[in-house]
C-alpha cells in the first residue's frame, strides 16, 4: 500500500502492534467497556473487513457512526475525523512520512511484532476454508441431481438446483483456498447448467439464457472447457428456439473450438449445429452435421459430458431423438421415422424409472410426426398414446412444441374434417393445456418449424 493510502490510523494501531484484526478487536473492548462503565452508548468493534477499509484512505464513505467514533477517539486520543486522514499529509504525524526517506533499522521488538502480524495473518487464511467432506457432498448432491434430469418433474428439479447454486456461492465467499475456489466455480457452473435446461424445459426462455451465460461465465473463470461448451451449446440451442438460426449455428461452431472436449461433447454439439441447418433449410450442412454426430464414437472422455452424466451426456439415443427433429426440419419423414424408432428402442431396453422423458417423449411426437407426413393418423395416435400418460408436471416446453407442430400437421388439407384427426387433434390441445410452460403465460412460438 502506497503511503498516500494509509490513514494516520493505520500508522497508530501499527505502533502500538495493534494491527492484527485480533488485537484490535481486543483493545478495542477494553475501551468501549471503560466507556461503557461511564454510561457511554458504545457499538461493538467494526468487523474485519471494515477495519481494513478504516486503514486505507478513501476506504469508507462515511465516517464511523458516534458509538463507534468514541471508542476510537479514546483508545487513539484524536479525533475520528483525523484517525481517517492520509498519514502523509497528517501534520501531527509528519514524522510517519518523513521516514520514508531515511528509514531507522527496526528494532528487535519491531520484528517481533512484524512476525507476529504475518503469523496472525497467515492463521487467518488458513481458517478461510470450507470443510472439505462439505465441498465433497456438495458435488455428490450435483452429480446425483444431473443424473435425475429427466425423470424428475422440472418444478421439484429447479428449486433442488436452485439450492445448490446458493450453497455453492456461498462457499465460494468463504474460502480463498484456490484449489477450493476451482472446484466451487465448476459446481456453481454445473449448477447453473442444469437450471438454464430445467428453466428452458418450464417455457422461461429469458431466465434459461441467463442460467447459461452465468454457466459460461464460471467454465471461463476456471479455464474449464467442456463447461464453456456445454454452456454455449444451450445458446446454440436456445438460439434456434427464439428464431435466431444463424446465430445458433455461430454458437454450436464456437462451442466446439473449447479445449478438451471428448466425443460426447462433440457428439452434441454436431447434432445441435444440424438443428440449426435444419432451420436454416441448409440440407447439405444439415446431414453433414448429422453424420458427424452418428460417427463421433471416440474414446476420448471429458469429465463432465461422460463421468458425471446425466443431463450432460448425449448417448445414441439422445443423438437419434435429435436427428430425427432435424430430419423433419428437412421434411425427410422415413429418416424422421428410422432415427426416432431407433431412439425409442435403445430406452425401451433401460429400466422404466431410469428412461428420460425429456428424450423418450419427443421421440414418441418425431415418430408421430413421421407418420402424419404419410396421412397415418392411427399409427401417430399409436406413437402418442404414451405421451399422453406424461403427468402434468413432467410436460417440457420441447415436448410441447412438438405438439404443437404435430397439431399443425393435422391441419393439412387431407385430415380435413377426418373423424381421427380431429379427435387427436382435440386430445393434444387438451395435453398441452396442463403443461407448466403453459400455466406460466409462456409463449407458444413455434420452434419445430412445419
Amino acid at each position: 500500500m502506497d503511503e498516500g493510502q494509509r490513514t494516520v490510523l493505520f500508522h497508530l494501531v501499527t505502533d502500538r502492534g495493534i494491527r492484527s484484526y485480533r488485537f484490535f478487536s481486543e483493545e478495542y473492548n477494553r475501551a468501549a467497556e471503560e466507556l461503557r462503565r461511564g454510561g457511554h452508548e458504545v457499538a461493538p468493534p467494526p468487523a474485519a473487513r471494515h477495519f481494513e477499509r478504516l486503514l486505507t484512505v478513501g476506504g469508507v464513505k462515511t465516517a464511523p457512526y458516534r458509538p463507534t467514533a468514541r471508542v476510537l477517539e479514546l483508545m487513539f486520543e484524536r479525533p475520528v475525523r483525523e484517525l481517517l486522514r492520509s498519514a502523509a499529509e497528517d501534520s501531527a504525524g509528519q514524522h510517519i512520512s518523513n521516514r520514508t526517506l531515511s528509514p531507522p533499522l527496526p528494532t528487535e521488538s519491531e520484528l517481533l511484532m512484524t512476525a507476529r502480524d504475518a503469523a496472525e495473518h497467515s492463521g487467518d487464511a488458513a481458517a478461510l476454508r470450507v470443510d472439505e467432506l462439505t465441498l465433497d457432498q456438495l458435488h455428490d448432491d450435483l452429480n446425483r441431481l444431473s443424473r435425475e434430469y429427466g425423470c424428475k418433474a422440472p418444478a421439484g428439479f429447479f428449486h433442488e438446483a436452485n439450492g445448490l447454486l446458493k450453497h455453492a456461492q456461498l462457499m465460494i465467499d468463504r474460502t480463498r483456498s484456490p484449489e477450493q475456489l476451482t472446484r466451487l466455480y465448476y459446481a456453481a457452473g454445473q449448477a447453473s447448467a442444469l437450471l438454464a435446461a430445467v428453466t428452458f424445459d418450464l417455457g422461461a426462455m429469458a431466465p434459461a439464457t441467463s442460467f447459461a451465460r452465468t454457466a459460461a461465465q464460471y467454465g471461463k473463470t476456471i479455464d474449464h472447457g467442456p463447461l464453456q461448451a456445454y454452456a454455449f451449446g444451450q445458446l446454440s440451442f436456445m438460439a434456434f428456439w427464439d428464431g435466431r438460426p444463424t446465430e445458433s449455428v455461430r454458437l454450436a461452431r464456437k462451442a466446439q473450438q473449447f479445449a478438451g472436449l471428448g466425443s460426447t461433447a462433440r457428439r452434441r454439439l454436431f447434432a445441435i449445429e444440424a438443428r440449426a441447418h435444419g432451420h436454416l433449410r441448409d440440407d447439405a450442412e444439415a446431414r453433414r452435421c448429422i453424420l458427424a454426430a452418428m460417427e463421433e464414437t471416440g474414446g476420448a472422455r471429458d469429465e463432465l459430458h461422460d463421468d458425471i452424466g446425466g443431463e450432460f451426456a448425449f448417448d445414441a439415443a439422445r443423438t437419434s431423438m435429435s436427428n430425427a427433429t432435424t430430419s423433419l426440419l428437412l421434411r425427410d419423414g422415413d429418416a424422421a421415422e428410422e432415427f426416432a424408432t431407433t431412439a425409442l428402442t435403445l430406452l425401451s431396453s433401460r429400466p422404466t424409472d431410469e428412461v428420460p422423458i425429456v428424450v423418450s417423449g419427443p421421440a414418441a411426437i418425431d415418430l408421430a410426426r413421421a407418420r402424419l407426413m404419410r396421412n397415418e393418423v392411427e399409427g401417430a395416435q399409436e406413437a402418442l398414446n404414451p405421451v399422453f400418460l406424461v403427468p402434468p408436471g413432467h410436460r417440457a416446453s420441447g415436448m410441447m412444441e412438438r405438439l404443437t407442430a404435430a397439431r399443425m400437421e393435422l391441419t393439412r388439407h387431407d385430415f380435413r374434417g377426418a373423424p381421427a384427426a380431429v379427435a387427436l387433434a382435440d386430445q393434444i390441445e387438451e395435453f398441452a393445456a396442463l403443461s407448466p410452460a403453459r400455466r406460466l403465460g409462456g409463449p407458444s412460438a413455434l420452434a419445430i418449424e412445419s
